[in-house]
This record gives structure tokens, sequence and C-alpha cells, in this order.
């Protein structure tokens, strides 16, 4: 698939810089995109794609700022044509009318976006452009509902349909291995050795989506540890005195971390899919395995603990366990949604706050986040749809004896 891209992308390349297509990337992106939106013929439509395409690519910040105010103001919904277009459409409901509002309804930048997908490499491009908007348009309205159109067009063409779940491990090529060191978010990989403690031994597994048009660029990665029993301790979990543990004699496969990898490709949801598919490859690879948990960090605990007037130095672990129970399933934002955002997205999955645990994590980032707590989120394969369906309509938290026990101590000492 990466020999196929590449090969196309050469060709196409030596024909794009021969002859006059070479000078087109110097014309204004006015001019670019206007001539690409009346484009009819393939070739010359790929030669002006990527004409705008390589003058994004050399822009600073303040001409990558007037491409996107370009396509937010110069290239939105003309409303008129859409009152026009759905007045007809409400008269008289035909083929030919509701193409017409179709047509009204969407901005042009839409089909630009699309148009410049159609060159060699462009997905990725595309990609790394919205990542710029998202960061240069905050806060800016024209910009932010420009970043819907790149939303709509991505959650399309990033769909679980399109996704390939591959295994990585101490094999993997180097520069897809590199990138998993780059991107891991949660536990800092340290070195190539560290690396290899995470892949190699029998009871370690990664896996990670990724897509037909960026075959090189993980998408989002889980790291998965197996295990007799629920850990407590990311520290014991990673440590390289453990002793090792034959796969085939695991009963608990641990998510612990989680990595999106992609900043252009944010709120485009893999998680889900990605953590349901594991989960089910790695029951039919080890039968034995009956318990599919997270040991997850907490980043919102200590903060949330400091502005209701708790100290995290003073309280000890069963103090601090009680209100990390109570933070999980009663700190909410104006939403209704749980205040914690790792707790959401698992919760929104279908998970079940399970378990919660002092002394968990260590590190310096673990004790500044989260006092050192970490908590465990249950993926029951039986229940994940109907906790995220309570969770969907409701908010409802699905939580554990445990967890409820813990809870209600703090309302009880609150009272």
């Amino acid at each position: 698939m990466t020999l196929l891209a590449d090969l196309l992308a050469n060709v196409f390349e030596r024909r794009y810089r021969s002859g006059r297509n070479g000078d087109l990337a110097k014309r204004p992106f006015t001019d670019l995109t206007m001539e690409l939106m009346g484009t009819s013929g393939e070739v010359s439509g790929m030669n002006v794609a990527r004409a705008i395409l390589d003058r994004y690519s050399v822009s600073d910040e303040t001409e990558k700022l007037a491409f996107f105010h370009h396509l937010a103001e110069d290239m939105t919904i003309s409303p008129s044509s859409v009152r026009q277009a759905l007045d007809a459409y409400e008269q008289g409901q035909t083929k030919a009318s509701y193409r017409a509002f179709m047509t009204a309804s969407e901005p042009p930048r839409q089909e630009l976006i699309r148009r410049l997908n159609q060159v060699p490499g462009a997905t990725k491009a595309l990609v790394a452009m919205r990542s710029d908007l998202l960061r240069l348009g905050k806060g800016v309205a024209a910009l932010e509902a420009l970043d819907l159109d790149f939303r709509h067009l991505f959650a399309s063409w990033f769909n679980r349909g399109f996704l390939v779940l591959m295994p990585i491990n101490w094999e993997s090529p180097a520069h897809v291995l590199e990138k998993i060191i780059a991107y891991e978010a949660v536990h800092a990989i340290d070195s190539w050795d560290d690396l290899r403690g995470r892949l190699q031994p029998s009871d370690r597994r990664c896996f990670a989506f990724f897509h037909p048009a960026m075959p090189d660029e993980p998408l989002i990665f889980v790291e998965v540890a197996l295990t007799n029993g629920i850990p407590g301790s990311v520290q014991a979990l990673l440590s390289a005195k453990r002793e090792v543990l034959a796969a085939e004699d695991g009963d608990t496969a641990v998510f612990y971390s989680i990595s999106n990898c992609q900043a252009g490709l944010a709120s485009i949801s893999f998680g889900n899919s990605l953590i349901k598919q594991v989960a089910a490859d790695l029951s039919a690879e080890l039968p034995n395995l009956k318990t599919f948990v997270t040991l997850s960090p907490i980043p919102g605990f200590r903060r949330w603990m400091e502005a209701e007037g708790h100290d995290a130095l003073m309280a000890d672990g069963d103090r601090l366990r009680a209100l990390a129970a109570h933070y999980l399933t009663e700190a909410r934002r104006p939403d209704g949604h749980p205040l914690d955002p790792v707790a959401r997205f698992h919760l929104g999955n279908g998970a079940e706050v399970h378990r919660v645990h002092a002394g968990a994590d260590l590190s310096e980032k673990g004790m500044q986040q989260s006092a050192g707590v970490m908590v465990n989120y249950l993926y029951d394969l039986a229940r994940v749809s109907q906790n995220h369906e309570r969770f969907a309509a409701s908010h409802e938290i699905a939580a554990s004896s445990e967890i409820r026990s813990l809870k209600s101590s703090v309302e009880k000492a609150n009272a």
C-alpha cells in the first residue's frame, strides 16, 4: 500500500513539476482556489490542487490565517440562495428542488477541500491543515464555523469502515515505532529499551488504527498489559523487574495507555471502536481473558480538590480514594457530562467506574494531576451497550458497589 502510494505520488510529481505547472504555487491563494473550483479536467485540477497544498506548506502563520479567512468569508454559503432554494423545495419536493437546496446549503469550501484531497498524499496534508486551523482559529467565530466543514468531511473519510487495526510489535517498521514513542501521551516512553519493554514481552500488546490514505501514520493506539487480577499501580505494571507472564496465563487485559496521534483529527472519535475491537480480538486469541479494564489517569482530580478546599498533601489514601470516587461520579460540567475528560471518554464508551487506587502513579505528572490516584474503568462486554445508552440519554454513570460506597462516605461527611 505504501509502495503504490509512493509510486503514484512520484509519477504525479514529475508531471506537476514539468512545464508551467511549477509556477502555479507562486500565485495568490484567491486565484488558485477559484481556478480549482472552475477546473473540470482531472490532470489540470490535480495540478492546481497540488499548487495550493505546496503554497500552504511553506506559508507562515499570517499567510495561513489569511487563507483560512478566505475560505471562511469568500467560500461560505449564500443565505439568500439557501432561502430561495428552500422556498422552492417547500412548494414542490422534487428531485430537482432537493438537489438545488443541497447545492445551496453546502458551502463551496467543502467541495474545495474534496478537490484538494484528490492529490496523492493530500489527506495527511489536510489533517495537518486542520491542526493549524484549530490552533489559529480558536475563538474566531467564522474560523470555528469553517472547522465544522473540515470535521464533517473527516468524519466521513475516517469512519470505522475505512480504518485498519494493526498490531504494533518490536518487529514493526522503525518509522512506525518512532511515532509510537513520539505520540505516547499518557506515560512517556523514555528510550528504545523502554519501548521494547512495552512491545516485546509475552504479556504486552499494542494496537493502532491506520487509514489507507495515511498508511505510515497511526491515528490512535492502545497499549495493553496482560495480568492476573486488576492492577492498582502503573509503576508496578511497567516495571522492568516484574515477572513476565505467559500470555495464555493471564485473565485480565489492562488498557493502560490510549494516545490520539493526530491533532488535526480532534473530535473524530476512534477510541470507542478501538477498545471494543481490541477486546474482541484478544478474546479470540486468548480465551482465558475474562476481564477488560483500564488503568487510567484522573487528570482533573487535584485541580478539583484544590478548588473544593481539599489539601491533597494532607489527605491519606482512604480519603483520596473517597474523594476520587466522588469526583468521578458527581463532579459535572454545566452540560451534565463528567468534569474529568478521561471519564467522559470511557463512560461515553459504556465503561463502568470500577476501582480507584491511591499511590497508583507516583510520577511527577501523576502527582501533579491526580495526587497519585488512578482509576480502573471496567469494560464488561455484555453491558457496554446498555451503559452507553444510559449515559448518552441521561448522563447516568455506571459505577461498582465499591465506588458507590466510597462516594457515600464523602456525602455523609459533608452532611
